[in-house]
């Protein structure tokens, strides 16, 4: 019972090509598709720098180490 029968994807497309009309339908598409490619990019790109930031973080610390074991 609370699952969606055909028929209710069929009245839910016919309800959107009514709001939006035929030819505004692939528009939509494209600039949703636009959006996720942007966003991944961008998560991407946090990764990177955050991997970034960790490498200098870690050669930071073992540079203090083997500044510590050699004044020892």
């Amino acid at each position: 019972m609370g699952s969606f029968s055909m028929g209710h994807w069929l009245v839910v497309l016919a309800v959107i090509v009514l709001l939006f009309g035929a030819k505004k339908i692939p528009e939509l598409a494209k600039g949703l598709g636009k959006g996720i490619k942007d966003f991944k990019e961008a998560v991407k790109e946090e990764e990177k720098a955050d991997d970034a930031k960790e490498l200098t973080s870690t050669q930071a610390d073992a540079a203090k180490s083997d500044k510590t074991a050699q004044n020892s």
